[in-house]
């Protein structure tokens, strides 16, 4: 019996994949999976890039580094580390991951919003 592909199976397969898009710009998909911590608690790391043809990253979607919330009234807070570049000096908002397959409709659509204004 074939076994069954999961939104998980899917996103960890990609692992490695550089996708060319339109004039020249492209993106890079990393992903595999990890013990579960406080700072990765769904058990995966990952790391979706759009890139610009000259190789520069202008959206991103990543698990890298924990975002530092905002100063005021915060203290405490725990720190997220998923998050999204939305631009080459961004240092990261808080993105609510859900499910590998949420990650990658919410990363691909984003792409084509980014395309559709830059192409």
């Amino acid at each position: 019996m074939a076994r069954r592909l999961t939104e998980l199976d899917t996103l960890l397969d990609l692992h490695g994949e550089i996708l060319v898009q339109e004039g020249g710009y492209w993106i890079k998909i990393e992903a595999w999976t990890v013990e579960p911590s406080e700072g990765v608690p769904h058990g995966i790391r990952y790391s979706l890039t759009l890139h610009d043809p000259k190789g520069k990253r202008i959206l991103g979607y990543d698990n890298a580094h924990a975002v530092e919330p905002p100063r005021k009234g915060f203290a405490g807070r725990r720190l997220e580390y998923d998050h999204v570049h939305r631009h080459a000096k961004d240092k990261g908002v808080a993105y609510e991951f859900a499910s590998a397959g949420q990650l990658l409709t919410d990363f691909f659509e984003e792409v084509d919003k980014v395309l559709k204004e830059v192409l």
